[in-house]
């Protein structure tokens, strides 16, 4: 199957934008290939949870919406937000996803080679400085190439609830085995005063992230490091499933209907010994790395237990970018580098979190560790437009999700590309979900 993108030789093509988008859409594409290399027809047609849609439903997502905006919409106007039909997801939510009319393995992978095929061609031939701000910079390449990698952490989402046999990842790095150690529960204080949030980028952000704005935050502690294993287990073995003092309402609401008294994938052996799973291995809970899979309430309700509360999503922003010495906002928490799996633990292929502190670049000018990769975290915000917010270049990315439905999360986890682990990045899931890679660090009021 072809999996690369022809090189692009003309001057106005080959600017740094372009040629960033173009790399990462060839790179996406690679990744997408090594996730699949281990699936069958019945692995990938299966719809393993409710939550989660048939991987082969994703595959074909991904070449419609490919389609679609580097073929079809590409030149505007704007025709379709998601292609109608089998692919479109407002159309066919995932928990019917399953009942749908999917194609083959065999099938998927032609349709996504020669979609491609088709995209190769296209981007040879356009100008990237153009007016339009689709192409300028060559921002759509680069929503593409984001919902591809985006698509890719959901289908690692599906894998790890994958029933039967345990999915076999194809580790393709080993993850550090040292790491930094750090006092129990230890916090920086963020001094507070006016800060930078968001950005103003049209080369890679989304709308949603947009415009940059400043806000006035008050004087807050936070956590150094995400919450451990160690200390969540603390909260399990001292009863806080139990304590309803911990818990909001809504929170014991949802903790007493579904009964749950640990994380997701946490199992207790017959010796009271706990396991944790990722993917293919079932290991002794490691009680350095960040705590995973927990949702919005147990997040919350450990804070509670402590003492202590989720921060907002601007201040855990400011927590992550913001350079007191310089009065400036930084790209990331270690200056202005994109993500790399030599500065986080991002990429996907070492198909797991790292302990805390493993590595040493990845700190932030306040002095917070692991802010970029290895678990998203669960801020108390909910998903709701910036000032002065422009949907672009469709409502249905996000404007349709603004509300208190949804709580905001950041920074990324292991199984997001180093091309959407930004520290202006938002995601945003129901404050019960569990199946995203997702942790938690505290803050309190100084």
């Amino acid at each position: 199957m072809r999996g690369t993108v022809t090189p692009v030789t003309s001057p106005i093509v080959a600017s740094a934008h372009a040629q960033r988008a173009i790399a990462s859409l060839e790179r996406a594409r690679r990744h997408t290939l090594i996730i699949m290399s281990p699936l069958d027809d019945t692995d990938l047609a299966t719809q393993h949870d409710p939550l989660m849609s048939p991987i082969v439903w994703d595959l074909g997502h991904i070449a419609a919406f490919e389609r679609l905006w580097l073929l079809r919409n590409i030149d505007g106007p704007i025709e379709f937000a998601e292609m109608p039909g089998t692919y479109d997801p407002f159309e066919h939510p995932r928990a019917t996803r399953g009942a749908l009319p999917l194609p083959s393995l065999d099938e998927q992978r032609a349709e996504l080679a020669g979609v491609r095929a088709l995209v190769e061609a296209r981007l040879c031939e356009l100008s990237f400085d153009a007016e339009s701000p689709l192409l300028r910079d060559a921002y759509v390449v680069s929503m593409v190439a984001q919902h591809e990698w985006q698509h890719q952490e959901t289908i690692l989402q599906t894998l790890q609830l994958k029933q039967g046999a345990p999915y076999r990842a194809p580790r393709a790095w080993a993850l550090p085995s040292a790491a930094r150690t750090f006092a129990r529960g230890a916090m920086v204080r963020f001094p507070g005063g006016r800060v930078r949030i968001g950005t103003d980028d049209r080369t890679q952000a989304y709308d949603n992230e947009r415009p940059a704005h400043d806000v006035e935050l008050a004087p807050f502690d936070i956590d150094v490091t995400p919450v451990t294993n160690l200390d969540f287990l603390e909260f399990v073995e001292r009863a806080g499933y139990d304590t309803r003092k911990h818990w909001s309402d809504a929170g014991w609401q949802w903790r007493t209907d579904t009964g749950i008294r640990a994380p997701k994938h946490w199992t207790r052996d017959a010796r009271g010994a706990w396991t944790a799973r990722t993917m293919d291995l079932n290991e002794p809970l490691d009680p350095l790395k960040p705590v995973c899979h927990v949702c919005y309430h147990e997040a919350d309700a450990y804070a509670r237990s402590v003492g202590k509360r989720l921060p907002t999503e601007q201040e855990w922003e400011a927590a992550a970018t913001w350079n007191a010495e310089t009065g400036q906002q930084q790209f990331a928490p270690w200056g202005d580098e994109a993500a790399s799996p030599t500065l986080a633990n991002v990429d996907q292929l070492g198909f797991g979190a790292a302990r805390v502190g493993a590595y040493a670049r990845n700190v932030s000018p306040v002095g917070c560790y692991g802010m970029i990769g290895d678990v998203w975290e669960w801020t108390s915000s909910d998903f709701t437009g910036y000032p002065r917010f422009a949907a672009f270049p469709y409502a249905e990315y996000s404007e349709v999700f603004f509300g208190s439905e949804y709580k905001v999360l950041r920074g990324g986890s292991w199984a997001t590309s180093g091309d959407v682990a930004r520290a202006t990045f938002r995601n945003w899931d129901y404050p019960i979900r569990r199946q995203i890679f997702a942790g938690f660090r505290c803050a309190r009021d100084a």
